[in-house]
C-alpha cells in the first residue's frame, strides 16, 4: 500500500524511480542519454523552482522568502494586526485576506466575537485588505477558490494552509511570521528537503481523500520521514484523482509535520481554475526530466482501504475493516494510549460502544477545510439516499466549506437528499475541528471528516470531568455509518452508485458580500476596538543573566498546541493577551498559570525599578547561592521568570498563543528534547523566548527547581551553540548544558530585544 524508500531517489521522465546508489547516475544516463549530478537534479523539483522564484537572498541554501499573499482567520488576525500596528504598519504591502470562520458563533463572551469581526473589517478598509464575513467560507476554501495560483506562495496563520494541489506552495505559521511579511521582512529558513510522494493506481469505489491522507500520515508521522520538509506529489496516480480529491489529501499533509506541499498540475487543475473564472491563474507544473528527492513515498492508491484514525492523534490509524475484525484489541490499545494523552485525569473507555459485537458511534460530522468539499458531500448524499439516520443517539451534521458550495448542493439536490435522512446542513464554520461546535455528550464518540482528533478538540473539558473523543474518517464512510444508524461501516460496503456531479461556481456570492479594497488603503478609517481587544503588555529585552523557575514538566511523547493553550471557547479571548493567558496549560497542568505568575512578580518589580527580592522574598536564598559563585550577578543585570520542560512540544496548530501566553506570564524559555514543528519553535523565538534543547534522558532538574543562566545575553550575541546553566538547589549549583539550535542573525536580534514587537518598534 505505502512504501518508504530508505534513501533518496531520482525521478526520471516523471515515471521511473531510481533509488540513490553508486550506480544510479549511470542508470539515469542509460535512460536519458544525459549526465547529471545529484546537485543539478535536486534543482529540478517543482518545490525548488517555486522557492527560487520567491527567494530574496540569492543563496538557495539560506532562503529569505517573500510571499505573494497572506491569509488569517478571526482567531489570529487581531493579534497579528495589533502586533504590526505597534511596529509601525501603514498599509498591507501584499494582498491580505481576513476570514471569519473560527469565532463565527457570536454567542460566547458577549460582544467579543463580533467585535473582532468589526476590527477585521475596519482594518481591511484602513490598510487595504480583503474581509470575508462570517459563514461565507472557511479560510482555506476561500483561499483555494479566490487566492491560489500556479507557482504562487501563500503564508497563512493557520496550520492547515495547504494549497499544493492547485500548484500553490502554502505554509501555515504563527502570527509573527505574517507580521514580518506585513513589515516587508522575509521568512528565513534553510533550504528544506523535498520528499517525493509518488502515486500509482486509482482508488477503489468508496475510498476518499481522507482515507489516502490517513494512510500516508500513519506511515510517516512517527518516524519523522517528512518533518519540516516539502511533500511533492507526482506520478501517474495523480491523473486518476479529481481536483477535490487532491485537495482533500493535500490539506491533511499538515498532520505529517511537513513544512509544505506541492503537486504536479494538469488539465484537471486547469479546469478547476476555469470553473472558478480564473484560468489565467493556472500554471502547469511538473518535475524536470531528472529530479532528485531526499526521500520517496510510493503510494498504490488501488490498495488503500477505508481508514479510521482512532483517538487521540491523526497518526493512530487502522483500516475500518481491521477495527471491526479486532475490536477488543484495538479498543484496548486506544484506552492504553488514553492513559498517556489524558494523564489519568478522567476514566476513559469505549467498551460501552460495543453492542452485539459491533462498534456504534454517537455522532458524525463532515466539515471544514478537509471534509466540507463539494465532492465529499455529494458522495455522502448518494450513500445516504433512501436511508434514515434514526431517532436515537446518533446524529449527523454537514458543513459545506463555502457558501458557493452550499448553493450548488442546493441546486443539484444533494442538500435536500441529506436533510431528508435526518442530517442537518450548517453554514461554513471551522468550530467542529477545534472544539467550538457539536461537542458530543460525556463519553460520546464522534467520527469526523475534519483535520484533527487531539484530546479536547471536540470540546470536552478534562478539568471538569468531561470527556468525549473523535475518530477521523472520510465523508463516504461516515455516510455509510450513518446509513447503518451509527454502526461503524466502511464505504466500500456500499453497493449503490456514486454519481459524478458537475460543479458550477457562483462568483456573485462573494462579489455581493465580501469587502475587497483592491489593495487601496484608506488611512482615514478608524480601527474599531471592542472592549476585549487589548494591546500587548510591555516586554523586557533579554538581560545579561537569567534566573528561571521550572513551572511545568511534561513527559508525554508529544505535547500539542491544544495542550499548551486550549482551543474551543477560550478562542473568544484571543484578542486579549492577558485574558487568554489565564487558560494556558489549563487542561494539561492547571497549576501552571499560578506558578508562572508567582515568579513573574520579581520581573515586574525589576521593570518598575523596585527590588525583586523584596517582591519575591524566596529569591534571597536562591540569589545568595548564585552570588557565591557569580558575585557580579545582581542588581541591574538580572532577569527573572519561568520556563517549562516538554519532551516534544508544539505539534498541531500554528497558533502563536501557545508561545505568547507563556511570554505574557513571564516565560523566557522552553526546554525540550526536540520541537515537534518549525512553526512552534518560530513562535517561541518571535516572542523573545529561548528555544533550548537538552539531550533525551539528560534532565538534571525537575519541576519547581530554579535554573540560573549566567551571561545568557552575551552567549546569544556571540552565537554560542552550547549554553551553560546551573540548577540552584540545596545550597549548591549543579552545572548542565543546553543547546539553542540554529538561529538566524535576525532571530538572535529578536530574542535580544525581547520580542518581535520590540525588534520592529519605531
Amino acid at each position: 500500500m505505502i512504501q518508504l524508500l530508505e534513501s533518496g531517489a531520482y525521478l526520471v521522465n516523471g515515471t521511473d524511480i531510481i533509488a540513490d546508489s553508486a550506480s544510479a547516475l549511470d542508470e539515469i544516463k542509460s535512460k536519458t542519454g544525459k549526465t547529471v549530478s545529484k546537485e543539478e537534479a535536486a534543482k529540478e523539483t517543482i518545490a525548488y523552482g517555486i522557492l527560487k522564484e520567491h527567494n530574496q537572498s540569492g543563496n538557495m541554501q539560506k532562503l529569505q522568502i517573500k510571499f505573494d499573499q497572506l491569509c488569517s482567520h478571526d482567531i489570529t488576525f487581531v493579534g497579528i494586526i495589533q502586533t504590526a500596528r505597534a511596529s509601525g504598519l501603514e498599509k498591507f504591502p501584499i494582498p491580505y485576506v481576513l476570514t471569519n470562520c473560527h469565532n463565527s458563533l457570536c454567542a460566547v463572551g458577549g460582544t467579543i466575537n463580533e467585535d473582532d469581526h468589526m476590527f477585521g473589517l475596519s482594518s481591511a478598509k484602513k490598510y487595504g485588505g480583503v474581509y470575508v464575513p462570517p459563514h461565507q467560507a472557511v479560510i482555506h476554501q476561500y483561499a483555494r477558490e479566490m487566492m491560489s495560483g500556479g507557482g504562487r506562495m501563500i503564508l497563512g496563520s493557520d496550520s492547515h494552509t495547504r494549497y499544493g494541489a492547485l500548484g500553490t506552495m502554502a505554509m501555515g505559521e504563527g502570527g509573527p511570521e505574517l507580521v514580518k511579511q506585513l513589515l516587508n521582512q522575509t521568512y528565513d529558513i534553510n533550504m528544506p528537503g523535498v520528499i517525493g510522494i509518488y502515486l500509482t493506481g486509482e482508488p477503489m469505489k468508496g475510498v476518499g481523500p481522507q482515507d489516502v491522507a490517513l494512510a500516508i500520515i500513519g506511515a510517516v508521522f512517527e518516524n519523522g520521514y517528512v518533518k519540516n520538509k516539502v511533500m511533492e506529489f507526482m506520478g501517474p496516480g495523480v491523473s486518476a484523482l479529481s481536483a477535490d480529491f487532491r485537495i482533500g489529501i493535500d490539506v491533511m499533509t499538515t498532520e505529517t509535520t511537513c513544512l509544505s506541499s506541492i503537486w504536479r498540475t494538469d488539465d484537471v487543475i486547469k479546469e478547476y481554475f476555469e470553473i472558478h473564472g480564473r484560468v489565467k491563474d493556472h500554471k502547469e507544473l511538473n518535475p524536470g526530466q531528472v529530479a532528485y528527492y531526499d526521500g520517496m513515498v510510493v503510494v498504490d492508491l488501488s490498495k488503500i482501504k477505508p481508514m479510521i484514525a482512532m483517538p487521540f492523534h491523526p497518526s493512530n490509524v487502522y483500516t475500518i475493516e481491521e477495527v471491526n475484525r479486532n475490536l477488543g484489541d484495538v479498543l484496548a490499545e486506544v484506552e492504553k494510549r488514553a492513559l498517556v494523552s489524558l494523564d489519568g485525569a478522567v476514566e476513559y473507555s469505549l467498551q460501552d460502544k460495543i453492542r452485539d459485537g459491533k462498534l456504534y458511534v454517537d455522532q458524525g460530522i463532515i466539515a471544514g477545510c478537509a471534509g466540507g468539499g463539494f465532492e465529499n458531500i455529494c458522495a455522502a448524499a448518494d450513500i445516504l439516499k433512501g436511508k434514515y439516520i434514526g431517532a436515537d443517539e446518533f446524529s449527523l451534521n454537514v458543513y459545506p466549506a463555502s457558501t458557493p458550495i452550499y448553493m450548488e448542493l442546493i441546486k443539484n439536490g444533494c442538500a435536500a437528499a441529506l436533510m431528508e435522512t435526518g442530517a442537518i446542513m450548517k453554514t461554513a464554520f471551522c468550530g467542529p475541528c477545534f472544539g467550538a461546535g457539536d461537542t458530543p455528550s460525556n463519553n460520546g464518540f464522534s467520527i469526523r471528516h475534519n483535520t484533527r482528533n487531539f484530546p479536547n478538540r471536540e470540546g470536552s473539558k478534562l478539568q471538569s470531568g468531561q470527556i468525549s473523543s473523535v475518530a477521523l474518517m472520510d465523508a463516504r464512510s461516515i455516510a455509510a455509518t450513518a446509513a447503518n444508524k451509527g454502526f461503524l461501516t466502511a464505504a466500500t460496503d456500499f453497493d449503490g452508485d456514486l454519481g459524478i456531479y458537475q460543479y458550477h461556481f457562483d462568483a456573485n456570492i462573494y462579489a455581493n458580500r465580501v469587502f475587497d479594497s483592491k489593495g487601496v488603503a484608506d488611512p482615514e478609517v478608524e480601527i474599531k476596538l471592542g472592549p476585549n481587544i487589548k494591546d500587548w503588555p510591555e516586554m523586557a529585552a533579554l538581560p545579561e543573566n537569567l534566573l528561571l523557575r521550572v513551572v511545568s514538566e511534561i513527559h508525554d511523547p508529544v505535547t500539542t498546541t491544544d495542550e499548551l493553550i486550549p482551543s474551543g471557547e477560550t478562542s473568544s479571548y484571543r484578542s486579549n493577551p492577558l485574558g487568554l493567558a489565564e487558560f494556558a496549560l489549563s487542561r494539561k497542568d492547571p497549576q501552571y498559570v499560578g506558578r508562572a505568575k508567582d515568579i513573574q512578580v520579581a520581573q515586574k518589580a525589576v521593570m518598575e525599578g523596585k527590588c525583586p527580592l523584596e517582591a519575591k522574598p524566596e529569591l534571597k536564598e536562591i540569589m545568595a547561592v548564585v552570588q557565591s559563585r557569580f558575585p557580579e550577578a545582581g542588581e541591574g543585570n538580572m532577569g527573572f521568570g519561568s520556563t517549562i520542560f516538554a519532551r516534544k512540544p508544539g505539534d498541531g496548530s500554528a497558533r502563536e498563543q501557545a508561545a505568547s501566553c507563556q511570554k505574557v506570564l513571564g516565560g523566557w524559555a522552553n526546554i525540550a528534547n526536540e520541537y515537534a514543528t518549525k512553526r512552534y519553535r518560530s513562535n517561541l523565538i518571535n516572542w523573545g523566548m529561548l528555544p533550548f534543547m537538552i539531550k533525551e534522558g539528560e534532565l538534571p532538574f525537575k519541576n519547581l527547581d530554579y535554573l540560573f543562566f549566567p551571561g545568557i545575553r552575551e552567549a546569544v550575541e556571540n552565537k554560542e551553540s552550547t549554553i551553560k546553566a546551573y540548577v540552584v538547589k540545596d545550597g549548591s549549583l549543579t552545572e548542565f548544558e543546553l543547546a539553542l539550535g540554529e538561529l538566524t542573525d535576525e532571530e538572535r536580534q529578536i530574542i535580544l530585544k525581547g520580542c518581535l514587537i520590540n525588534y520592529n518598534r519605531v
